[in-house]
């Protein structure tokens, strides 16, 4: 269940949130959306791959954290193991919301992250908002922006058929077989018979370093099997 409601200095004073990570936090996702701008830092710990939109019309880049729905193999007793975390999970309990045009930070009351006595504080004791808020304030606004900049990118793979569905079979140590379906990745021989103009077009829009961001990407899916034995083996 979820609760948002409208952020301000009056009702919500004394709100504190937990910004360490792990069970029973909200952290247990099999993935989260990301953007382009996120790609660099993102591709060396996660895979990223796509998924159909919600709406069932559209594409979305997502960054993977496990292989099945509420499993995140980055979550270990003492918080996140990975340097880099994505900041569809930082931004917790936080989202925007709006009014007419003008965008408000709304937050979850219901997220188990929220709490009235430990974590850190929004508010300043006279009104004020203290650092953390801001830097949420600032990560909601690199959220927008980037999930807005999604469309043309992901309009731009259609345009020239760079989007393939994949299914990944994975065997684990202990003899199990495991598969990963419903996504879709760059198709990269389509990306390497692209003519000068397309490849030109591409690189104008800002697009081809992100494209080989996510190409990149693909090689932490040994890294997440890794993960997913060691998993494994701890619980037998």
């Amino acid at each position: 269940m979820t609760n948002h409601v409208l952020l301000n200095n009056v009702q919500h004073k004394d709100l504190k949130v937990i910004t360490r990570h792990g069970a029973g936090l909200g952290d247990e996702q099999m993935y989260v959306a990301t953007f382009p701008a996120e790609f660099r830092t993102l591709q060396a710990h996660y895979p990223i791959v796509f998924r159909k939109a919600e709406d069932g019309r559209g594409f979305e880049p997502i960054v993977l954290f496990g292989f099945q729905a509420g499993e995140n193999l980055f979550l270990k007793a003492d918080g996140w193991d990975a340097p880099e975390i994505p900041l569809m999970i930082e931004r917790q309990p936080f989202l925007i919301g709006r009014n007419g045009e003008e965008m408000l930070v709304h937050v979850d009351l219901d997220s188990p992250r929220v709490s009235r006595t430990e974590g850190e504080p929004a508010f300043l004791p006279h009104g004020g908002i203290t650092e953390y808020l801001e830097r949420i304030n600032s990560i909601l606004f690199t959220i927008h922006e980037g999930l807005q900049s999604n469309v043309a990118f992901v309009d731009a793979l259609l345009k020239y058929e760079l989007l393939e569905s994949f299914v990944f079979d994975i065997e684990l140590d202990d003899g199990s077989q495991n598969r990963l379906a419903g996504f879709y990745t760059i198709h990269e021989e389509r990306l390497h018979v692209l003519d000068t103009e397309a490849i030109g077009a591409l690189h104008r829009a800002g697009y081809l370093q992100p494209i080989h961001m996510v190409l990149a990407s693909l090689s932490q899916f040994r890294a997440l099997i890794d993960r997913k034995n060691r998993q494994h083996a701890a619980r037998r």
